[in-house]
């Protein structure tokens, strides 16, 4: 055998030994070939030298490719590329908690100190439980209340001739379902009917009125009131009112203080001491029950409903009567055109704005089958806030109050009039937005009257730019800070 042929026998009979190309993956292709020759041998070891090379040399090149290169790597392609190098759309992606949360948050948030911080919602949801009535003390209280206002409506009925025909009507938050905390105030209105009547604008406002009956043949029962001009003198009806509701005190089964007048105020105030203890502060207002075929001028660009309840409720609304009741404001005894102001007259919508908070929805059946809104829970909210703020600052918020709120509501509605707008799983985002406009009325010092534009409530209560300015600091702090005065 020629040196030739013994070398390639050689060569057959050892292939382990082959020397490898020199390159930056021989190393880790020797140990894998190496590793992959030993399993094959193990399994084929009673086969002939040239089926050891043939096995050895296909597991060199099934060998994977190394990791620990220097030689260049092959062109990727970019990460949004299809198989031939195509661009193609970037994949959504999946949504979270915060962005499902962010995306059924409704259009137009508040432009600026809106904060999410201390978890506001569930500091909302604990406050409203806190605010919650108990069903047993609503029921004995309304019961208290209930069996009084019958007795006086009897008693002015007896006594007072211009009463006889006196109608009840029940207003204020306890009927609206707005009342927190405790059932310790009520509202009843008793009204006397009037048709014939001249309604003329006292001020420059729009609130207040001068009453004046027309021409009758007949007798009306409150002919004995009438200055010569045939205007009704309120303070007058309002103190002969006042007597005889003190006359009743005494009577019932029921503690019964009556509180000092107030100037300016129509209402007469009992503090009854309930059967449990329990303090009710039981408002009774006199007010004209007026029947005319429109509501008063001032009123035109007010009542702005038509995309939220719908032009057909407005109508209807506005067919009903309106009232008026007996209050002034300043010095009783400034005139204007003839009339003093302590014989003024301020008109009320107490009962459309019951009926707007009983039927609120943009829909029907809103807060009625399946779906829920919050517009009832924010209003809650913000009566708790002034009150808070004005137990806290009494100085800066003493002359806020409860229907300060239901107005800065009454326009977030009217402006927000969708019902997916106020959805009750969005009442952190909504509240945030009724204080952005409660501050933002507060900035510009005019809360104007939901009837009555040309009616400012907070320069009607006394608020200069000064105060109105250091409310809205206190409230922008508390919704930025997750409203400390609700902890």
């Amino acid at each position: 055998m020629s040196g030739k042929d013994r070398a390639k026998k050689a060569a057959r009979e050892s292939p382990s030994k082959t020397p490898e190309p020199k390159g930056s993956g021989s190393t880790r292709r020797k140990s894998h070939g190496k590793d992959e020759e030993q399993r094959e041998g193990s399994a084929k070891a009673a086969g002939p030298a040239e089926e050891r090379g043939r096995v050895v040399g296909k597991a060199r090149r099934a060998a994977p490719p190394p990791r620990n290169t220097h030689s260049p790597a092959p062109a990727k392609p970019p990460p949004n590329s299809g198989a031939n190098g195509a661009a193609r759309p970037r994949p959504r992606p999946r949504p979270t908690a915060r962005s499902a949360e962010a995306k059924d948050v409704p259009k137009n948030p508040p432009k600026k100190g809106v904060s999410f911080d201390n978890n506001p919602a569930s500091i909302l949801q604990d406050t409203l439980e806190k605010l919650k009535i108990k069903q047993n003390e609503r029921i004995e209280a309304t019961k208290c209340v209930n069996e009084i206002q019958r007795e006086i409506g009897k008693h002015l009925k007896e006594r007072l001739e211009w009463c006889k025909d006196i109608q009840m009507l029940k207003t204020g938050s306890h009927v609206e379902n707005v009342k927190i905390c405790e059932s310790d105030e009520f509202d009843v209105m008793f009204v006397v009917s009037v048709e014939r009547v001249d309604i003329q604008p006292f001020g420059e406002d729009g609130a207040f009125y001068s009453v004046a009956m027309k021409r009758n043949p007949n007798r009306h029962p409150l002919d004995s009131f009438l200055n010569e001009d045939k205007t009704i003198r309120a303070s007058d009806m309002l103190q002969e009112f006042r007597k005889t509701v003190k006359e009743w005190v005494g009577r019932p089964n029921y503690v019964v203080t009556v509180e000092a007048k107030k100037p300016g105020c129509p209402a007469v105030t009992l503090q009854v001491k309930g059967k449990d203890g329990r303090i009710i502060s039981l408002d009774f207002v006199l007010g004209l029950e007026v029947h005319s075929s429109s509501w008063p001028p001032f009123t035109k660009d007010g009542f702005k409903v038509d995309n939220w309840l719908g032009i057909k409720v407005k109508t209807d609304l506005k067919r009903k009567p309106y009232y008026l009741v007996p209050k002034y404001e300043g010095r009783g005894k400034k005139e204007y055109d003839g009339v003093i102001a302590k014989d003024a007259w301020r008109i009320s919508f107490s009962h459309v704005e019951k009926n707007i908070l009983k039927n609120h929805g943009h829909s029907k059946t809103c807060c009625e089958s399946g779906f829920s809104c919050c517009r009832k829970q924010c209003l809650k909210l913000l009566k708790f806030l002034v009150r808070k703020l004005k137990e806290k600052y009494p100085k800066e918020a003493g002359k806020l109050c409860s229907y300060h709120a239901k107005t800065t509501l009454l326009h977030g509605c009217a402006a927000r009039v969708d019902d997916s707008m106020w959805a009750v799983d969005q009442l952190s985002y909504c509240f945030q937005q009724v204080l952005a406009d409660f501050e933002e009325h507060l900035r510009k010092q005019n809360l104007p009257n939901f009837f009555i534009p040309s009616h400012n409530l907070l320069k009607s209560a006394g608020l200069d730019k000064k105060s109105c300015d250091a409310l809205a600091d206190l409230i922008e702090h508390q919704r930025n800070n997750g409203f400390p005065l609700f902890r």
